[in-house]
């Protein structure tokens, strides 16, 4: 019977077990359909209908009839942002948030800056949408146990790091009914608003074209464009899901580029319907700010007050919980996006390895919690005051919208005489680089006194830290190819290795002494690896076996979701060391094993080894710095020590090949 430590039953059951790779219908279990993808990253956008119109009210001060106007405004950028990132799903059907978008289409450099804005952005979305859910949540509970809302907005993060690393299917499954109880009581909130005020409409046009006069006539036309684009730079917040969808193909079903689209097309319709009936609505019922009351908890007590005072009361507590329990589900965008930019930032050596890597529930389980995190960290630090965590919320997300657009326009410049239709896709990319640098430029110049320079220190200080992090891989990429130069060497002297004969058969000696050689690929590490095997042993070793562990991180899993790309890249790395040892008259073997992690993958090939070849020895490289710092400690996995380690509590002897660099 297999034993399972205690720590790996709580893990089962809070994390759930084991995926299997080889089952090819993995990728289409976990995978999400358009519907749970809206459902997992629509609810950023239409969370921030809670607080985002609300923002736009107060920022047009004595002069609520313009609100009509950025009403209008709000759905025409929302449409232009929509259709311009299906044109980059199109362009980057294996994924395409701004990290990928700036960093193809711009510079490296440019997409790192775009990155990090990005991981910001992600951290804040967790916490200002939890921080934003517990203060709706304590509005209708008793003011005594007030004091416990930090406590419960710092569990909510906890579970929902918990409930991603089960995996996003499970995570938004969860979520669902909270999502479709705010969809439903929202649009029956805005349609009955529209139906029994229609009588009412001309009034309302007419009042906003007197109020837009009467505004002209106080401020002057400066002075009135000015307040209608400082009220709309003021609801930003609305725009900040729309990127998720192109962060997230890699999860959507297939045909991911189909269902990427469709998911945002359901994202641009309901927002547009939410937040434009919700101003409206604002409008139809005289809607105005009340001390201790969100704006919409004042529509809806207007809208409801001719009703039977139960069915009222009952409308508006169901209405608000839903309000704040769709505020925790925006989260969700946070865990979903955060660790995917992690991810592809790791495989371009930004930022450790490490968060490349999947976890046996195949997701980026170290990208997950560290964004849980940070945001516990940065709730408990700003004790989760809402009205601080705004100020720093949109402005990252904006850098990167703008620096996207930007991409976008110039790529269609550059292939104007390739693509027939560059003029129309351009001019959708223009318009939104347009109005997303606008926003930009209004929010930094309106926030920054309010703190919105913590958020450009903060992001600034993570750049020096990812600039250092990218100096340290490059630099030890220039000594690895020292190594690599090994390679070039062997092939001079025709393979051989000075270190046996040639004219010897290869024979298999089932009970002679065996080298099992642990490799990455046929390089130089392994070839010193090799030769420091022949140094210690000589000729007394009769077979020498390679072994390699397939490592299915998020490049693999984004690019192809199956295995067939590793494992023939392994297979003809691997046939690569048999050749050259038959080429001296060795005989080899090899044997592979694919998996998330690679202890476990190499102990699974244990049995079949050691059945072959009952006196063998284990050896594996390692890269030994000049100077050892906690930088390269913590850069580098160190996978031969945990290697060494699982094989030692097994009583198998495991010897590590120091190679100095």
């Amino acid at each position: 019977m297999e034993n399972i430590s205690l720590l790996s039953k709580i893990k089962r059951i809070f994390i759930g077990g084991k995926r299997d790779l080889k089952d090819p219908t993995t990728f289409h279990k976990i995978s999400l359909i358009a519907f749970f993808a809206w459902v997992g990253l629509g609810s950023d956008g239409l969370s921030s209908s809670c607080y985002g119109p609300s923002e736009v009210m107060l920022a047009l001060a004595g002069h609520p009839n313009l609100i009509f106007i950025i009403g209008i405004a709000s759905v025409f950028t929302i449409i232009v942002l929509s259709t311009s990132y299906s044109q980059i799903i199109e362009l980057f059907p294996q994924g395409g948030g701004g990290y990928l978008v700036a960093s193809k289409l711009l510079s490296p450099n440019v997409g790192m800056v775009a990155g990090a804005a990005l991981l910001i952005d992600y951290v804040l979305t967790i916490t200002v949408s939890i921080a934003s859910g517990a203060d709706a949540l304590f509005s209708f509970l008793p003011k005594e146990i007030y004091d416990l809302r930090l406590w419960v907005a710092s569990l909510a993060i906890i579970l929902l790091t918990i409930l991603n690393m089960r995996g996003a299917k499970e995570s938004v499954q969860m979520l669902v009914p909270i999502f479709l109880v705010f969809i439903l009581t929202h649009v029956f909130a805005i349609f009955y608003s529209l139906i029994i005020n229609s009588y009412n409409f001309p009034t309302v046009i007419a009042d906003t074209s007197t109020d837009f006069s009467m505004t002209i006539s106080q401020l002057g036309t400066l002075g009135t464009l000015f307040l209608i684009m400082h009220a709309y730079s003021m609801g930003a917040g609305t725009y900040t899901g729309i990127e998720a969808v192109s962060d997230s193909i890699m999860i959507l079903r297939e045909p991911r580029v189909l269902t990427a689209k469709r998911t945002m097309k359901y994202m641009a319709i309901s927002l547009s319907i939410t937040v434009l009936g919700l101003m409206i609505a604002y409008l139809l019922f005289g809607v105005r700010h009340e001390q201790g009351k969100t704006l919409n908890a004042v529509l809806f007590s207007a809208l409801s007050a001719s009703w039977h005072p139960t069915l009222s009361y009952t409308f508006i507590i169901i209405t608000l919980v839903s309000e704040a329990a769709i505020l925790f589900v925006a989260a969700q965008t946070g865990f979903l996006d955060g660790p995917r930019v992690l991810s592809n930032m790791a495989i371009d050596r930004w930022v450790p390895t490490r968060f490349a890597s999947l976890s046996d529930r195949l997701v980026t389980q170290n990208g997950i919690i560290l964004m849980g995190s940070a945001s516990l960290v940065l709730m408990i630090m700003t004790k989760g005051q809402v009205g601080f965590l705004l100020v720093l919320y949109s402005i990252n997300v904006f850098i990167t919208f703008s620096l996207s657009q930007l991409g976008m326009v110039l790529h269609w410049w550059r292939t104007r005489k390739e693509e027939p239709k560059w003029f129309k896709k351009l001019l959708v990319n223009g318009i939104g680089l347009l109005l997303t640098s606008f926003i930009l430029f209004m929010v930094i110049i309106v926030k920054f006194n309010e703190g919105g320079w913590i958020t450009i220190l903060i992001t600034g200080a993570l750049i020096s830290i990812i600039v250092l992090i990218k100096k340290h891989y490059n630099d030890a990429g220039k000594l690895i190819k020292k190594v690599d130069s090994l390679v070039t060497a062997l092939e001079a002297v025709n393979g051989n290795l000075g270190h046996s004969d040639p004219d010897r058969k290869a024979e298999y000696e089932r009970y002679g002494r065996t080298a099992v050689l642990l490799v990455s690929n046929y390089s130089g590490l392994g070839l010193h690896s090799l030769l420091s095997v022949f140094k210690m042993f000589g000729d007394s070793v009769k077979n020498f076996v390679f072994i390699q562990a397939g490592v299915v991180d998020a490049r693999v899993f984004r690019k192809t979701g199956n295995l067939e790309e590793i494992e023939k890249n392994m297979i003809g790395e691997l046939e690569k060391y048999t050749d050259l040892m038959k080429t001296n008259g060795i005989y080899s073997e090899y044997f592979y094993g694919m998996g998330n992690d690679v202890v476990e993958t190499v102990e699974n090939l244990l049995p079949k080894i050691l059945e072959r070849f009952p006196n063998s020895y284990f050896f594996g490289g390692q890269l030994v710095f000049k100077h050892e710092t906690f930088l390269t400690r913590w850069l580098h996995n160190y996978t031969v020590f945990a290697v060494q380690r699982k094989l030692y509590h097994q009583g198998i002897n495991f010897v590590i090949l120091p190679i100095k660099v």
